[in-house]
């Protein structure tokens, strides 16, 4: 077709009967809620079959197909195979179970779909409330800088590379890491989140600049080899510029000693960064606060409402004390994004100058509105809830002749095996190993595992608002049912 020819019969994606689409939106709301309502009565997982992955490898759609049909073909081959992580009987990794508003919300977002990289619009006022009520939360200072972004691996980046920049000492974004005159180094515990030795890596610094320090019984950073590390690499020319203090690690929940790390850093000039992916949330409980305390001296600070906020993917969070620092790591302006007094390119914030993306969603909404919906004091009892249900569980495993505590249980996460007697390590990991599988394959729990000082362990990181008591109940009983009968298997 020819210029004149398209234009004589321009299109649109908009509905041609916008009844339909209404009809259609009503129905795909009834059955997202009757999704939600009715979770506890399906398998917390299940095995997608070989006829439903063939489906989901169709050739490219050319023609339409409708938008009943694609809908459709979402409810038949993309719902019943979920990852599970809204069910109550789901503690895997450290996944949050989002909510009713906040699948709405979502919606409310799509259909305003405003890039909120910058520019004069309600989506910007919104993200800079939700920041504010951030740093409300974790007593961080209001004149502080931030920016939510897709989770804590992006935080961290973030963080971290504004602590890089800031204790440099030359205009490293010009000049480039080579430019250093030693290698830049950062400290953290053997037991980090491997985003940041990615990050490290992104920012040009190579894993070897990444100090893993040991840990100790508790699975807290050795402090005193931390130290120790810091003179020797000084005196071997290289560059410290930043510690990395964990509140909460992901393998078992151990929070570091954040207030040590905050003296030491301010004594030796070094930016001090907490990965707080979840953990650093559990300080809006009281009983929590002391042991997290120091985190609120941190420079920066990483953390994930879609965690222990129970919010739906994406929305993490990075805090930044000093804003300055943060602007130029980042800033930069081009002729054709260059403000103005008034108008829609006006504004007061454009919040692209503070990460490395300019297409940004309004992941804001949903945590302004769940906020709102809620308040804080509600967050605050389920993260206590959490804590006490870890407890409860811990409790369960000590009082069985079978199972076996593997950490100390020290915020949300419980790492246990099946450990009956007379039984040989090697088979042990096993035995485990199938209990998992078995747990999530018929849709009873899902935990997920790690690997503590040569042992396999079960590991359920509770931060879902779902579970009850007796959802841990029966984790137990059925780890016990499965392990004897694992154990028959593998004999």
């Amino acid at each position: 077709m020819n210029p004149e020819e398209i234009l004589r019969h321009e299109e649109t994606l908009d509905p041609e009967n916008w009844e339909e689409t209404r009809a259609l939106g009503h129905r795909m709301v009834d059955d997202m809620i009757t999704y939600l309502q009715t979770v506890r009565a399906r398998p917390v997982w299940r095995a997608i079959p070989q006829s439903v992955k063939t489906h989901l490898q169709q050739p490219l759609p050319l023609a339409p197909q409708g938008a009943e049909q694609a809908y459709q073909d979402f409810v038949e081959h993309v719902l019943p195979y979920p990852h599970g992580n809204i069910h109550p009987r789901y503690w895997g990794f450290v996944n949050g179970t989002g909510s009713a508003l906040g699948a709405l919300s979502e919606m409310l977002a799509a259909t305003m779909n405003p890039n909120v990289g910058g520019a004069d619009h309600s989506a910007i006022y919104v993200e800079q409330q939700v920041l504010d009520w951030c740093k409300a939360m974790l007593d961080f200072p209001q004149t502080a800088s931030g920016l939510l972004v897709s989770g804590g691996s992006m935080a961290n980046l973030l963080g971290l590379a504004v602590a890089r920049n800031a204790k440099a000492g030359f205009d490293i974004r010009k000049e480039g890491v080579t430019a250093a005159t030693g290698m830049m180094t950062i400290y953290c515990s053997t037991e980090t989140h491997s985003s940041v030795q990615k990050a490290v890596e992104l920012m040009g610094l190579g894993s070897k600049a990444l100090r893993k320090i040991a840990v100790d019984k508790n699975y807290r950073i050795d402090f005193a080899q931390l130290e120790k590390t810091i003179v020797e690499d000084r005196a071997a020319g290289h560059l410290p510029f930043c510690v990395l203090g964990n509140a909460g690690t992901v393998n078992t929940g151990a929070i570091d000693p954040l207030a040590q790390l905050a003296e030491l850093c301010g004594r030796e000039k070094l930016w001090f960064h907490v990965d707080g992916a979840f953990g650093a949330l559990a300080y809006l409980a009281p009983e929590m606060r002391r042991h997290l305390s120091g985190m609120e001296a941190a420079d920066s600070l990483a953390f994930d409402l879609h965690k222990w906020m129970y919010m739906p993917y994406e929305a993490g969070c990075v805090l930044i004390k000093d804003r300055a620092a943060h602007e130029n790591a980042f800033t930069l302006v081009p002729e054709y994004l260059v403000q103005h007094e008034r108008g829609l390119s006006g504004g007061p914030l454009w919040l692209a100058n503070y990460g490395i993306q300019l297409s940004r969603g309004f992941r804001a909404l949903k945590v302004w509105l769940l906020l709102k919906e809620h308040g804080v004091d509600k967050y605050r009892r389920l993260i206590q809830q959490n804590i006490a249900q870890a407890r409860y569980l811990a409790q369960l495993v000590e009082q069985s002749t079978v199972l076996e505590l593997v950490a100390p249980v020290a915020l949300n996460v419980v790492c246990f095996r099946f450990k009956p007697k007379n039984v040989a390590e090697e088979k042990l990991n096993e035995v485990n190993r199938q209990i998992l599988m078995e747990l999530q394959e018929r849709g009873i729990a899902s935990p997920t595992s790690t690997i503590l000082h040569g042992a396999y362990a079960l590991r359920a990181a509770i931060t879902n608002h779902r579970s009850r008591k007796e959802d841990f109940e029966t984790l137990v009983a059925e780890t016990m049912r499965l392990g004897a009968e694992m154990l028959r298997k593998v004999a």
